[in-house]
């Protein structure tokens, strides 16, 4: 069995407080959650305004399939939030 772990770490450079963060990520999780049928939720920068890191997981018997389902992730984001820019990205497989 393998784990893939996706790591986004986001920048919201139109945010203006913490509410409107939660605005722009609750959406983003749950379409995340709804679509690709993985866990998902922010890690870190909770009480930063246009910065968040959020973290997705999910499991299969094959590597390659773990893989494509984040990746395929990483592709959704842009033109789907076209609000969100992704900083920096990471993939693991455990």
């Amino acid at each position: 069995m393998t784990v893939g772990i996706l790591t986004l770490r986001l920048f919201l450079p139109g945010c203006t407080s913490l509410k409107q963060k939660r605005g722009l990520l609750k959406p983003l999780l749950a379409r995340l959650r709804r679509e690709f049928n993985l866990a998902a939720a922010e890690v870190d920068f909770q009480d930063r305004w246009q910065e968040a890191v959020i973290a997705a997981a999910t499991l299969s018997n094959d590597a390659a399939v773990v893989r494509r389902v984040l990746q395929s992730v990483v592709e959704y984001i842009p033109p789907h939030f076209t609000e969100i820019e992704i900083a920096d990205q990471r993939i693991e497989l455990i």
